[in-house]
This record gives C-alpha cells, sequence and structure tokens, in this order.
C-alpha cells in the first residue's frame, strides 16, 4: 500500500463513520469521543512526568496488555499510565479502570494528529497490543526514537505485510523497537521480511490475563443460586448465528441451566436473544427479584441472558460445559482462553483459522468445534453422558491454559534488562 492509497483509506473511514452514524450507535460513539480530544488531553497533561504509553484497539487487546501494564506499575510507580483506545467498545468499558492515570481515544491517523498527540504526552516508552498498525504514529516515534514495543502479535501469510503491496505495512513492522509474537511460525514469517534480531517468541499473555482473573474469590450468588445442582452451559459472546445453534436445545432441555452472554447488550440484540429462548429472564430482573420466579403455570426460566458488561469472565466457572461464540460469523471465534482456564471443555463453531490458540485447543482436546445445532447438541449430550470423556476434556483444557503461563515476565524482564525506563 502506498501512502496515496493509505490517504485514500483514512479518508474513507473517516467519511463512512460519519456516514452511518446518524443510526449506529458505535459509530456515534466514536465520533463524539474524539470531540475536543485535544483540548482534554492538552488540560491533562498541563504537567510533564515520566510516562508510558499502551495503545488498545478495543476491550479485548487491553485485557491482553493489562498484566503487562500493571507489572509495570509495580516495577516503576514514579511512571503515570497512559491507555488509549480506538475503538468504543474498548473505550466505554475501561474508561474508569484505575489503573490508568489518564485514558483517551487516540486520534484518527495523521501527521498533525500524530506530532500534536506526542509533543502533548511525551511517553517514555510506548506498547501497542496485538496489531492496528497507524503509520504517523509509529512514523513519529521511530524518529523521536522512543522505545515502541508490539505485545502478544501473531502473523498470517494472508497478511499485507507479506504481499507485494505491503510496503508501507512492513515500513511500519520496521518502526517497532522490539515485536513480542505468540508463536514461533510468526517468528519465521517475520524473518522473510528480514526481521529477527529484535523479534522473541514470548507467547501471549492473555494466558497470564485470565489465570490471574480464574485465582480471584470473586462469586457470583445470583447466578450461582440460578444454576443450582443443574447442569450448565454457559454462552459467552455470542451472536445471533450462535444463539441459533443452541436455542433448541435450550427451549426442550428444562432440566438444563443456559446462561447467554451476548457480545452485545444493546436493547435490539437482547431482544433477539429473547425470542429464540422461550424460557428466560435477564440478569438485572433475576437482580431485582432475587431469583426466578414462576408465572401462572408456565415453566420456571432455565435459560439467563447477561445483559450487562463486564460478568463472562467469571461465569466460565459455574459453568459445565462452556460455548464461546463468533464461531458461525466472518470476523471468527471470540476469547476461547476465558473459559480453558477454569478446564471445562470449549465448544465453538468452526471459523478458527485466524485464532492460533482456538485451533490449539481443539488440536489437544480441549476444544470442540461444531458446525450446526444438530451436532452442538450431539456434543452436549456426549460431554453430559459420558463422565470419562468429560473428564480427559476438562484436563486438556485446564493444562492447554497452564502450560501457556510467563509471556508477561518475559516482556517485563526486556523492558528491566535494558532499562528502557531507567534513566
Amino acid at each position: 500500500m502506498s501512502i496515496l492509497f493509505y490517504h485514500i483509506f483514512l479518508w474513507l473511514y473517516r467519511m463512512g463513520i460519519r456516514l452511518i452514524a446518524p443510526w449506529n450507535p458505535k459509530a456515534r460513539r466514536w465520533i463524539k469521543g474524539r470531540e475536543g480530544i485535544f483540548d482534554r488531553i492538552r488540560e491533562e497533561f498541563s504537567e510533564k512526568y515520566p510516562l508510558i504509553w499502551m495503545h488498545c484497539a478495543s476491550l479485548g487487546e487491553f485485557e491482553q496488555g493489562r498484566t503487562v501494564l500493571e507489572r509495570l506499575r509495580e516495577l516503576y510507580p514514579g511512571y503515570k499510565i497512559l491507555v488509549t483506545f480506538f475503538s468504543p467498545s474498548g473505550y466505554e468499558n475501561r474508561k474508569d479502570y484505575a489503573g490508568a492515570d489518564h485514558i483517551f481515544y487516540l486520534p484518527l491517523d495523521s501527521r498533525k494528529n500524530a506530532r500534536l498527540l506526542i509533543d502533548l504526552v511525551q511517553p517514555s516508552l510506548v506498547i501497542w497490543v496485538k496489531y492496528e498498525y497507524w503509520f504517523y504514529y509509529l512514523l513519529e516515534l521511530k524518529k523521536r526514537n522512543i522505545p515502541t514495543l508490539l505485545l502478544s502479535a501473531v502473523f498470517r501469510p494472508d497478511q499485507p505485510f507479506f504481499r507485494w503491496y505491503g510496503r508501507l505495512h512492513r515500513y511500519m513492522l520496521e518502526c517497532f523497537s522490539q515485536l513480542f509474537v505468540q508463536t514461533e511460525a510468526s517468528k519465521q514469517l517475520l524473518s522473510r521480511l528480514g526481521l529477527s534480531e529484535n523479534v522473541v517468541v514470548s507467547g501471549d499473555t492473555r494466558f497470564d490475563r485470565v489465570i490471574e482473573i480464574a485465582g480471584r474469590e470473586d462469586p457470583l450468588p445470583l447466578i450461582a443460586a440460578f444454576c443450582g445442582n443443574h447442569p450448565v452451559i454457559v454462552a459467552g459472546s455470542t451472536w445471533e448465528e450462535d444463539d441459533e445453534e443452541l436455542d433448541h436445545y435450550a427451549n426442550t432441555h428444562p432440566g438444563i441451566r443456559f446462561i447467554i452472554a451476548p457480545h452485545e447488550v444493546e436493547e435490539e440484540r437482547i431482544l433477539e436473544v429473547e425470542k429464540l429462548f422461550r424460557f428466560c429472564i435477564r440478569y438485572s430482573q433475576l437482580e431485582r427479584e432475587q431469583g426466578p420466579r414462576m408465572v401462572g403455570d408456565r415453566r420456571p426460566p432455565n435459560v439467563l441472558i447477561i445483559d450487562n458488561m463486564g460478568m463472562l469472565s467469571r461465569l466460565y466457572k459455574y459453568a459445565t460445559i462452556t460455548y464461546v461464540g463468533g464461531g458461525f460469523g466472518d470476523d471468527g471465534v471470540h476469547n476461547v482462553l476465558e473459559a480453558a482456564v477454569y478446564g471445562k471443555p470449549v465448544v465453538f463453531g468452526p471459523v478458527i483459522e485466524k485464532y492460533v490458540e482456538a485451533v490449539e485447543l481443539a488440536d489437544c482436546g480441549g476444544g470442540l468445534v461444531i458446525d450446526s445445532a444438530l451436532e452442538a447438541e450431539a456434543v452436549f449430550e456426549r460431554l453430559l453422558g459420558n463422565a470419562e470423556e468429560y473428564r480427559l476434556t476438562c484436563e486438556a483444557s485446564r493444562n492447554y491454559v497452564h502450560a501457556r503461563k510467563g509471556a508477561t515476565e518475559k516482556v517485563t524482564r526486556y523492558i528491566q534488562e535494558k532499562r528502557l525506563l531507567t534513566s
């Protein structure tokens, strides 16, 4: 991609966001969050102090980088923390995160915006998580010799970096001081571009994050009461395509408790879920009533719809079987590690090729790929009816996650050894 095409892309992105904003809440938040942003940044950065800046595309990337950020806060308490997000789903859910001193949307990439932002915040160290490559920001950081790390990256041969038209993308990779990649295959791909000396296979910091979350004592009494002594299927980050794989089984198995946590929780989406699951109750209603109630002769609900954000990683521990959504959509499956860390079978749809952890989890026996509602029901029946298969699947799932911890330590050790935050 040439710089001309990059400018066309930025222009089209800006115009596209504005065109869809009148009827798209996410696009409206994207625009509104950036209104007057430099005035707000200028006000918060009226005083200068040592700063670590972490940029994340969205919520998932934030959770991926969070362990490193919190470890650096412990090691270098004299440094302030700035977190930026590109997506509203990241910013809106973590704008009150207590572990950062400043949280902003990232202004859209341009030569002027990059220079102005870096002039204002003057970071000592910059960490970008997994992906999102903005040319002018990376170029400006490189020009100023500011150490810039790429964290938990993963690369595939079909990405622009490895295509004839990907020179601009390749140059953006050259702007990073160090690239921490998840797999040896990613390192080998980068070596074809002449990038090897500053590439380290660190693994994925998400393993450390999910292990940390699973180790907390953070009970959800209402969830426990809803589940009771029943088998429980927790379906997280679901889209309509996922719900359609599950609704028949839920509607015809009143003895099983289902917890459905949609990927998006706007009212329209919750109403879609309620139409599919006939015997359901929202979590907000459960809170008000302090438990499900029978209405007339209607059977009590066996499906709980989570209509808030932030609970999912704690819900999976109540599962007998977990289901992770996204695998029937073009973008692919969501975070399977949040479920696998509890040592539970993880069921998901077939679109997993971009997600090495889902592929590896299936290969080791902890994950089960399904192609249809009938196959999902067969898997559920088999796991609930065969104690030995269930035990082996749980064991494979847990072992897969716990064998891969340690990426956070590798990254922070590099920062210490290179004295990147020591004057």
